[in-house]
């Protein structure tokens, strides 16, 4: 996939020391300096073969092979540049890892990257491998999320990446149009847009997208906005029929944008943000369009190229780039940015630690930013370069791109279909008596997502713990409730493949005090009369309570905030007070036993009239129980329920 380290803009991680030319490796130097690994290599390798190697010409020979994803040629150069330490860098010890990986040679990459890690103890690859040096056993146990088979559009003879969909088309980059001109990367033509239908679930016909996004330039990935007039897209810095170049006289990659007319895309503009003197490229949208990510190599990030993102304003112009920080960025190379419907993050990196070359990673954006990323694994991920990810949560299915054929630097499109979540935090709930410290055994532990429905239930075994698993990265609220207890709760976000819950539970005690019972109100939202699933538990516990003791009688009381009309605030008290009642009485107990009464805003806890916060005004929402009978004589206790 090399060729497209640059057609399709990864960036060059060339690290050379500067040595001087000599008129035998002057017209090699040159090639390669120009970024033509195809010739460089083929003239190095003359050099080799005359008997002329040197551990410069060896190191040159390998970093061309290893763009050219010729990983045993790169393999045999690294191990013969390493016979001498002379101008060697940590770089050169981790690129020789990583094509022993893609060789199938993991013992000794490993072995390579102590190398590496001690050259670069600093270096983030470095703690990565240092902090988990059994990654590949873990990477390779991993049960499969998906299972992948080649596309039948992608032709195994050009290279095809950058699939996207949109509107029932499918939008991909190729080498397939031979009319263009071979590049020196590789010795294979240009890259395109092209764009294919949908016939009967099978996408054909393709064609070169119409309009003026492909020019005599090389064209790479893209995405378009929600309302389909726009698309932004990467191409070599090329702009009314002039290529640009640096200071230094290198032609970078730059994000453009065209607008849809009439059927054609339009009105080529670079991005303003965007320049000629460093690289921007693989443009992705957020779902609501109110963010364009995007890799590059500007000065200010952490390695050869980083994930940025930039804010679309209304007016379509675009606020100051943000990088997104040392959680995904490496001193490696991220790129090819993905974010789905449900604002998962995809990339591209050979930074974190990986099966081979450029493997697909996933992180989502918490409130103190983006989580560390995950590793996909296989089959998404092989030990070649695994690229240009996308995935379609309503389709539960995606693509990537890859070379894992043995192609080298041909690429193809490979379909994903998903056979289960991508992100499973197994709980592991532990329930403790708050008193004895004690495990309890067969206490109920039930899960709710964030909007009060349950998620899963299990019981606590003899050590007191429940292993529940669910989806990662949502909001939870874990329940436990066990016969002589009050209830506990606490409220999680799930996060990683496994996440530890403590509940300390109270004993309980009696609690009648004056002939009212002292249960914890029963809550309500704002302008609501429905029983909410944390509020239930407390009622559960009366419940099983009135049936025990069916001589007693209960008036159901419950109020209202200080907000809104007083007539209205009464209706509602009265609504919640029947709520109330009904939950008991569908769930056992007699209707005859229960009296509901609605007392609007007459009788708050917190008087607000200088003012309440949104914690005071949730306190007068509540209902409230009374006995009103009980039989003379007999001892009653009345369990509670703490939120």
């Amino acid at each position: 996939m090399k060729k497209i380290i640059n057609i399709s803009f990864v960036f060059l991680m060339a690290i050379t020391a500067l040595q001087a030319q000599d008129r035998t490796t002057a017209k090699a130097d040159k090639y390669f300096d120009n970024l033509a690994f195809y010739d460089a290599a083929d003239n190095y390798q003359k050099i080799v073969d005359k008997g002329n190697g040197t551990p410069y010409v060896y190191r040159r020979l390998a970093e061309s092979y290893y763009n050219l994803v010729e990983m045993k040629q790169a393999e045999r150069f690294y191990k013969l540049a390493m016979r001498t330490e002379d101008d060697l860098v940590a770089e050169d010890y981790f690129r020789y890892a990583q094509a022993l990986k893609t060789n199938a040679k993991f013992d000794e990459s490993n072995k390579v990257m102590q190398q590496f890690a001690e050259k670069a103890p600093n270096d983030q690859r470095a703690k990565f491998f240092k902090a988990n040096p059994n990654y590949l056993e873990d990477l390779q146990n991993k049960q499969p999320n998906f299972t992948e088979d080649m596309l039948e559009l992608s032709a195994k003879e050009y290279s095809d990446f950058g699939a996207y969909e949109f509107n029932g088309l499918f939008y991909f980059v190729s080498t397939r149009n031979e009319s263009r001109s071979t590049y020196g990367w590789n010795d294979q033509p240009g890259t395109d847009v092209f764009v294919a239908q949908n016939v009967g679930g099978t996408f054909k016909n393709e064609i070169e997208l119409p309009g003026e996004v492909n020019s005599n330039y090389n064209e790479g990935s893209l995405t378009i906005t929600n309302d389909g007039k726009t698309m932004y897209f990467t191409r070599n810095d090329y702009t009314g029929r002039k290529y640009q170049t640096n200071s230094e006289g290198v032609g970078q990659l730059r994000l453009y944008k065209a607008t849809l007319v009439t059927g054609e895309w339009k009105d080529v503009e670079a991005l303003s943000f965007t320049g000629s003197e460093y690289s921007y490229s693989h443009p992705a949208l957020s779902p609501d369009n109110d963010y364009l990510y995007f890799s590059s190599d500007m000065p200010g990030g952490f390695g050869q190229s980083d994930l940025y993102r930039v804010a679309i304003n209304e007016d379509g112009s675009f606020g100051e780039p943000e990088n997104l920080g040392d959680k995904i960025n490496t001193p490696g190379r991220e790129s090819f940015p993905f974010m789905d419907s449900d604002e998962v993050l995809y990339f591209s990196t050979d930074g974190h630690l990986g099966l081979g070359g450029l493997d697909i990673f996933y992180t989502r954006e918490m409130k103190s930013g983006f989580a560390y990323p995950t590793n996909l694994g296989a089959p998404v991920n092989t030990k070649a370069d695994d690229f240009s990810f996308s995935y379609y949560p309503a389709k539960k299915a995606g693509y990537v791109a890859s070379n894992r054929k043995g192609l080298g630097t041909v690429d193809n499109i490979y379909t994903l279909d998903l056979v289960q979540p991508m992100d499973e935090t197994m709980l592991v709930v532990s329930i403790i008596d708050a008193e004895t410290n004690q495990p309890i055994e067969g206490a109920e532990v039930i899960v709710y997502d964030d909007e009060e429905n349950e998620v899963k239930r299990a019981k606590t075994k003899n050590d007191g713990i429940a292993k529940l698993l669910v989806v990662s990265y949502e909001d939870y609220d874990v329940q436990a409730n066990r016969k002589g207890y009050n209830s506990g709760s606490e409220t999680i976000s799930a996060k990683g493949t496994e996440q530890p819950v403590k509940l300390l539970l109270e004993p309980i005690e009696p609690l009648i005090v004056e002939r009212k019972v002292i249960l914890d109100e029963i809550y309500f939202e704002f302008d609501k009369y429905e029983i909410q699933a944390k509020s239930a538990l407390g009622l559960d516990q009366l419940i099983e309570t009135l049936k025990k003791h069916e001589d007693i009688r209960l008036r159901v009381e419950s109020h209202t905030d200080r907000r809104g009309p007083a007539e209205y605030n009464q209706q509602l008290s009265e609504k919640r007070a029947q709520s109330t009642v009904a939950y008991m009485v569908e769930n056992g107990i007699a209707e005859d036993r229960l009296e509901a009464a609605g007392l609007g805003e007459s009788k708050p806890i917190n008087d607000c009239s200088s003012g309440c916060t949104e914690e005071q005004h949730r306190e007068n929402r509540r209902s409230e129980f009374t006995i009103i009978e009980e039989k003379e004589g007999v001892e009653t206790t009345v369990e509670s329920s703490k939120e």
